[in-house]
């Protein structure tokens, strides 16, 4: 895969604008992502489907009890409640199924705003329909974890931007990432 240090900027469905990354699909790779992310900032990122008409955004409880395996689906447990996702090879359903259920698709975005500053975060998994698994709202220097507004910019909240960027695309911090002014729904 080749990666693009500033793809072009692309107009959203809901008239944003956004940069993506496309990022590796294969299990290994998106077991050890989902595994980073929540096991390491699962107290300051939200986490759901963001679709037009819809956004479900859940803050973890706690950190996860297990992260798991079977049959290509990773299951996150947080006791009370877990989710699952299909990365890998899934047999149970067929092939015909087991690609559609796959994660065909992962990319890292950040949302541009008008003033050409960036304003959020985040990570999309969709799968082998192209249709939304999962959207990860990323720490924001503009938000705290309880998603109020932070006085000034919290420019160590782009840790786990920087650590995804770095692990998986070998990209340096960017400082286009640092000149944001603050956070506002376009």
């Amino acid at each position: 895969m080749t990666v693009v240090f500033d793809p072009e900027i692309i107009t959203t469905e809901d008239g944003g604008r956004e940069q993506r990354w496309p990022l590796p699909t294969d299990e290994d790779n998106l077991l050890r992502l989902v595994t980073l992310l929540f096991e390491n900032y699962w107290d300051d990122m939200w986490f759901g489907l963001l679709i037009e008409g819809s956004a479900l955004e859940v803050a973890a409880p706690n950190a996860p009890r297990k992260i798991g395996m079977y049959d290509g689906y990773v299951t996150v447990d947080f006791g009370r409640w877990h989710f699952h996702l299909c990365i890998g090879e899934h047999t149970a359903s067929g092939p015909e199924l087991g690609r559609i259920r796959r994660c065909g698709r992962a990319e890292l975005y950040r949302r541009i705003g008008k003033d050409d500053t960036v304003t959020s975060w985040g990570l999309r998994m969709l799968n082998g329909r192209d249709e939304q698994m999962l959207t990860i709202m990323l720490p924001t220097p503009f938000l705290t974890n309880a998603q109020q507004l932070t006085d000034e910019p919290v420019w160590e909240h782009l840790e786990a931007w920087d650590r995804i960027r770095a692990e998986f695309l070998g990209l340096e911090p960017d400082p286009r990432d640092r000149t944001g002014k603050g956070f506002r729904h376009s």
